[in-house]
C-alpha cells in the first residue's frame, strides 16, 4: 500500500545566548548543542522507521544551515553504532540550533529525497530555510492543481511536503519581510488538515508551530537557556527536561525564536475547536509519553477497565482457572494488565516479539503478514489449554491478527481465543497522516453493512479471522479513557465524522471507490459528482 502521507515525528533543539551553559548541553558548549538530535529521535523512532535526518545552524560555518539525512532509522542513520563516525557526522553538523525528523514508508518514494527536513537554498539569508513537517494536508490535491496551475510552476515529489515548502516561500517571495509567525499565519489559511511543523533559517531564526485543531501532538520544554520541542514529552523528559517544565503546545499557537535569543509563543490562527487524534493514546504514542496533558499508560489502563466491564456485562466466557489474558506487544499491554487486574485473571505474555522488527502497521506493503509471522513467538508454556483473552488496541486490516490467531492455535495450542479490542471498529479511512487511506482495505466495513456493530455481526467477525470470539470496546470509551470531551477528538476512523472539510470531501470519494481507478490513492481522485 503507498500512502500520499505518513504519520512521522519532529523535534528541535536551541541553546539561546546565555551567560550560562545548559548542564544539559552534552560538551559544554552551546555550538554542540545539535548532538542532542540524535537521540532525541531516537526516543520518537516508534513514529517511523523509514528515514530521519536533522538540520543545523551554524553562522561560523560557509553552509549556515546544512542538512543531513538519509534512509533507515536513527541508529543507521546517524551511524551511532561507529563511535568515529558518528563523532565526525557530529562534528560536521554541530550548531547551536538544530531540527529534526523521522519518518515512515508510506508517502512517494523509499528514497532519500523524500526523507525530510526539507532544505530550500537562497542567496537571501531570510529565505534559505529548512522545515521537517507531521501530519498531512487533506486539500493537497487542491493545492497541487493550483501551484501546478500556475506558470512555470512544477513539483518533483508526490507529496504535501514539498507543498508546504513552495507556500512557505511564496510568502517571502520579492520585497516582504514577514516574521515567521506571519508566514504560519498566513499559509495556515490555506491549509484543511493536521500539521505540526518545525522551521531553521539562515538568520538562525526557528520556529514550531501546531495547527489550529491540535491534530498532532506538540511538546515544548524551556529550561534555563536551552529551549527544546518534539512529538512526543518522552523525547524531553529523557534529555533531563523537569517534568514540570514540559508542556504541551497550544493549538494554533506557534513559537519564535530569535538569533538574538528572544523567543515568544503567541496565537497565529484562531483555535475555536480541537480535535486531538484519539489514535495517539490507543496506539501511536510512546507509553511514556503525556500528551496534551493526559498520560499514555494511564489512557491505555482505562481502556483496560473499560475491557474488563464490557467483560463482566456479556458473561459470555466463564472465568475460571484456565483463562489469561495475552497483549499483542507492546501497545496493547497496558490495556491487557489493566484488563486481567479487574477480572481478576493472570496476564501473561504469551507472545514474544522480536525487538528488532519494526511495527507493522506503519510498515506497508504486500509482505505485512510474512512480518507480522516473524515478528511473535507465541508461548506454547503459557497457551497451551487455556481460555486466552487476546487483547489487541486496533484492528485495522485484520492481517496481523489473523496470523497472530493461527499461530497461537497452532504453535500455542490455545483451548480458546478471545478477541478484545481496546479501540471501536476502524470504519472510515484518515486523510490526517495515518497509513489508511481506501475504505475497501479495512476490516471492518464489508461487515457493517447497516453501521450497525451488532452481536451478530462480531460473531461473523470473530468466524473471518478465526477466533472464538471477538469484541470491540463502545465510540463512547474512548472519551472517558483518554480524558477528553469526545467534542475534542478526531475519531473520524472509527465514527465517519471529519473535523474538516476537506476531510469529509475525501470520505465521500473513498466511499464511492468505484471511481476511483485501480491502484489511485483517494487523495489523487477527482471529486465525485
Amino acid at each position: 500500500m503507498s500512502e500520499l502521507h505518513h504519520e512521522c515525528g519532529i523535534a528541535a533543539i536551541y541553546h539561546l545566548p546565555a551567560d550560562d551553559v545548559s548542564p544539559l548541553c552534552p560538551t559544554g558548549d552551546p555550538e554542540q548543542i545539535s548532538r542532542l538530535l540524535p537521540r532525541m529521535l531516537q526516543d520518537i523512532q516508534n513514529r517511523g522507521q523509514l528515514a530521519a535526518g536533522m538540520t543545523s545552524y551554524n553562522p561560523e560555518r560557509q553552509q549556515l544551515i546544512d542538512t543531513y539525512k538519509d534512509v533507515g532509522v536513527v541508529s543507521e542513520v546517524f551511524r551511532l553504532a561507529h563511535r568515529q563516525k558518528a563523532e565526525s557526522l557530529m562534528r560536521e553538523y554541530a550548531g547551536r540550533a538544530a531540527i529534526g525528523h523521522v519518518r515512515y514508508a508510506t508517502c512517494g518514494q523509499d528514497d532519500r529525497s523524500y526523507a525530510q527536513p526539507f532544505e530550500r537554498h537562497h542567496i537571501e539569508k531570510r529565505k534559505w530555510f529548512s522545515f521537517a513537517f507531521n501530519g498531512q494536508l487533506a486539500n493537497y490535491g487542491e493545492l497541487r492543481d493550483r501551484l501546478l496551475g500556475e506558470d512555470d510552476h512544477h513539483l518533483a515529489r508526490e507529496t504535501d511536503t514539498e507543498i508546504i515548502m513552495h507556500e512557505i516561500s511564496r510568502e517571502m517571495s520579492g520585497d516582504r519581510r514577514p516574521t515567521l509567525i506571519e508566514v504560519m499565519r498566513n499559509i495556515s489559511r490555506r491549509f484543511d488538515g493536521a500539521f505540526t511543523l518545525v522551521l531553521l533559517n539562515a538568520h538562525g531564526q526557528m520556529l514550531v508551530a501546531r495547527d489550529p485543531l491540535g491534530i498532532k501532538p506538540l511538546c515544548y520544554a524551556i529550561q534555563g537557556p536551552l529551549f527544546a520541542a518534539a512529538s512526543e514529552s518522552v523525547a524531553l523528559l529523557n534529555l533531563g527536561f523537569d517534568q514540570a517544565n514540559i508542556k504541551s503546545l497550544e493549538p494554533g499557537w506557534a513559537i519564535s525564536i530569535e538569533r538574538s535569543g528572544e523567543l515568544s509563543i503567541e496565537q497565529y490562527a484562531d483555535a475555536k475547536t480541537k480535535a486531538h487524534c484519539f489514535f495517539e493514546w490507543i496506539y501511536f504514542a510512546n507509553v511514556a509519553s503525556t500528551l496534551d496533558n493526559q498520560s499514555v499508560y494511564l489512557s491505555r489502563t482505562a481502556l483496560g477497565v473499560e475491557l474488563a466491564e464490557l467483560e463482566r456485562k456479556l458473561g459470555e466466557v466463564p472465568l475460571g482457572e484456565d483463562c489469561i489474558v495475552v497483549p499483542v506487544p507492546d501497545t496493547s499491554k497496558a490495556a491487557a494488565d489493566a484488563m486481567a487486574y479487574e477480572l481478576g485473571i493472570p496476564s501473561r505474555e504469551g507472545l514474544i516479539r522480536n525487538r528488532y522488527s519494526g511495527r507493522t502497521f506503519i510498515e506497508g506493503g504486500a509482505d505485512r503478514a510474512m512480518k507480522a509471522a516473524t515478528k511473535y513467538t507465541p508461548l506454547v508454556e503459557v497457551l497451551e489449554g487455556k481460555r486466552v483473552f487476546l487483547v489487541e488496541d486496533s484492528i485495522v486490516r485484520s492481517t496481523t491478527m489473523k496470523v497472530l490467531l493461527d499461530r497461537i492455535r497452532e504453535i500455542g495450542m490455545a483451548k480458546e481465543i478471545h478477541v478484545r479490542v481496546a479501540c471501536p471498529p476502524i470504519i472510515a479511512p484518515c486523510f490526517y497522516g495515518i497509513d489508511m487511506s481506501r475504505v475497501s482495505e479495512l476490516f471492518a466495513p464489508k461487515f457493517l453493512r447497516d453501521g450497525l456493530l451488532t452481536d451478530e455481526v462480531q460473531e461473523e467477525m470473530a468466524r473471518s479471522l478465526g477466533a472464538d470470539s471477538l469484541r470491540y470496546l463502545p465510540v463512547d470509551a474512548i472519551a472517558r479513557a483518554v480524558g477528553f470531551d469526545k467534542k475534542d477528538l478526531c475519531q473520524a476512523c472509527i465514527t465517519g465524522q471529519y473535523p474538516t472539510p476537506h476531510g469529509q470531501r475525501l470520505y465521500q470519494i473513498a466511499l464511492a471507490e468505484k471511481k476511483i481507478k485501480d491502484g489511485a490513492r483517494t487523495y489523487e481522485a477527482i471529486e465525485v459528482r
